[in-house]
């Protein structure tokens, strides 16, 4: 759940119209084609969670997270360095709409279904409350940090959160069981194993 903040989907979604502007990128029409695209991509990943399995899908998507945040760094880097200007723009569109379709697709969810599996019935409820406030209270601060680093380096943020998401790869394949089809007693036999 850290990892699905500190990536920067928050900062990302409320500050997109000022990104496509930052990049040269026309806002209102990539504003529309990011809103609407991630209408379907959840239903895609509603319909995955349980073919596809967990674990894979929260691979699959942080792995188009670190992509779309290096499009858009190389993106920025290049407006910064004044080369292949009209490139730019459509790197940054392309790595923000390759960013929350990799989201919206794995990560955006699967780490609400993976909480509610993993915890012992009996401290379920303060658990996921615990683990729920952490995750608004880290969405507050990428929200509340995003300009100020934007600001500091247009490219410099999404390599951090290119950076973030990696060791969310890192984590995934090291630390998150894989819950599909298995009963809570199961699930819960692994972790303590």
């Amino acid at each position: 759940m850290v990892c699905q903040q500190l990536g920067g989907i928050n900062g990302i979604n409320f500050y997109v119209t000022s990104i496509f502007d930052s990049a040269g990128f026309p806002s209102n029409i990539g504003t529309i084609v990011y809103a609407f695209i991630k209408v379907p991509v959840v239903v895609l990943g509603a319909l995955l969670i349980d073919k596809a399995g967990r674990k894979p899908l929260l691979l699959v998507s942080a792995s188009g997270l670190v992509l779309g945040c290096a499009l858009a760094a190389l993106s920025f880097y290049l407006k910064v360095q004044r080369i292949a200007l009209e490139a730019s723009p459509v790197l940054a569109a392309t790595g923000l709409l390759i960013y929350i379709c990799s989201f919206s697709v794995g990560l955006g969810a699967v780490p609400w279904v993976i909480m509610s599996e993993v915890f012992p019935i009996n401290i379920k409820g303060i658990a996921g409350s615990l683990a729920t406030l952490v995750n608004w209270f880290i969405a507050w601060f990428e929200s509340y940090t995003f300009n100020y680093l934007m600001t500091w380096s247009s490219y410099g943020i999404f390599l951090i959160y290119g950076a973030v998401n990696i060791l969310a790869i890192l984590f995934i394949v090291n630390m998150v069981p894989e819950t599909k089809g298995r009963s809570l007693e199961q699930i819960q036999a692994t972790i303590n194993a």
